[in-house]
């Protein structure tokens, strides 16, 4: 937890420094725009503690997304200064473009206003995912699944942003909707002012869901009040038969005490086909040693911008898309919406429409 305090706080040092130097402008402006570049990255904390729940709702909102688009610009400042740099080191860059050069502080301004906005383009687009999942388990007929995960409603994530999504899923009339966690961003209070559970409840097919770690950030017992309110049946260390299919939600990895993919195999069906949802993608060689059919899981984001993508390249063995072990399938989905800044840069916003099929 330490270095994810110093990080931003070494980043501001760094590129506020950087910033001082190579900005044209009389030393109070300069002055005015390190303060509030320091101020908007400083909000990000005021957000992870829950102060904004105090705040007016639209303060909350700006709070939010001020703060939370803070942390990614920041880290793409630091990248082109330290890339600017290494060019000084090796003779590539002049030591002029870094002292008070108009040009320099022009051409960095207009790329980053390009990047993030072409990124918040990204995210609202919504890719399509299908897959198909043939089995020779009994099957009456195949078996049309939505399945999405890290939804995120909340402050940045409005009901007018949920209508639309789903609009999007009953639009492909699907047999059931499967959600991989995290469904609540980091507070619940925004979707109890707004009633989220009423505009959940009008999607048109049954919906299952286990939990992600953040529903134990928003508040647990109050995360699973509204996914009562809001019709979604939470499958938590449990299993249902829907039909020919058997659905296992897995706790959050966030409760110790969650109970381990072989027990909740004894648990299952396994004579039919069997879906595992466990929001995040460890140590997937227990779904196939447990003899599952399919897991589902969300949690990486796959980074959201890039090159956070490497970084959950390094740490999962899938970060995301589709994987297999043995007769096991998997699929780690990058989200449906997202955490903090509405930003996607080498990365998507996805749902995923999967057919269940006889081989």
């Amino acid at each position: 937890m330490i270095i994810f305090l110093l990080l931003p706080l070494l980043g501001i040092a760094y590129t506020g420094w950087h910033i001082w130097a190579v900005m044209p402008v009389p030393a109070w402006f300069r002055a005015v725009v390190v303060a509030c570049m320091v101020a908007s990255v400083l909000l990000l904390f005021l957000n992870i503690g829950r102060s904004i729940d105090r705040m007016p709702m639209w303060l909350a909102r700006c709070s939010y997304d001020v703060g939370s688009s803070s942390i990614f610009i920041l880290l793409y400042l630091t990248m082109t200064f330290i890339a600017l740099d290494l060019g000084c080191l090796v003779g590539l860059v002049p030591k002029a473009w870094l002292h008070q050069n108009v040009y320099t502080t022009g051409a960095i301004a207009i790329a980053l206003f390009w990047v993030f906005l072409l990124g918040n383009a990204h995210y609202h687009h919504k890719t399509r995912v299908e897959l198909q999942l043939p089995t020779a388990k009994p099957l009456a007929r195949p078996v049309r699944l939505l399945l999405a995960s890290d939804l995120h409603l909340g402050y940045h994530n409005p009901r007018k942003e949920l209508a639309r999504w789903v609009d999007m899923i009953n639009a492909e009339k699907p047999d059931m909707v499967l959600i991989a966690g995290d469904i609540i961003d980091m507070s619940i209070r925004p979707l109890k002012e707004e009633n989220m559970a009423e505009e959940m409840r009008r999607i048109e097919a049954p919906v299952y869901a286990c939990l992600g770690n953040h529903e134990y950030y928003s508040n647990e017992p109050e995360a699973q009040r509204f996914f009562k309110e809001a019709g979604i049946q939470l499958l938590r260390d449990s299993a249902t038969v829907v039909g020919d299919l058997c659905i296992v939600g897995r706790d959050d990895r966030t409760n110790p005490n969650r109970r381990e993919v072989a027990q909740l195999a004894q648990r299952a069906d396994i004579q039919k086909y069997t879906i595992l949802l466990d929001h995040q993608p460890y140590h997937l060689e227990k779904a196939e040693q447990a003899g599952f059919d399919f897991q589902f899981s969300g949690h990486t984001h796959y980074g959201q911008v890039w090159p956070i993508s490497w970084i959950t390249d390094a740490l999962y063995e899938c970060a995301f898309g589709s994987h297999q072990r043995g007769h096991t399938r998997y699929y780690v989905s990058s989200g449906l919406g997202i955490w903090g800044g509405k930003y996607r840069i080498g990365t998507r916003s996805e749902y995923v429409v999967a057919t269940v099929m006889p081989e």
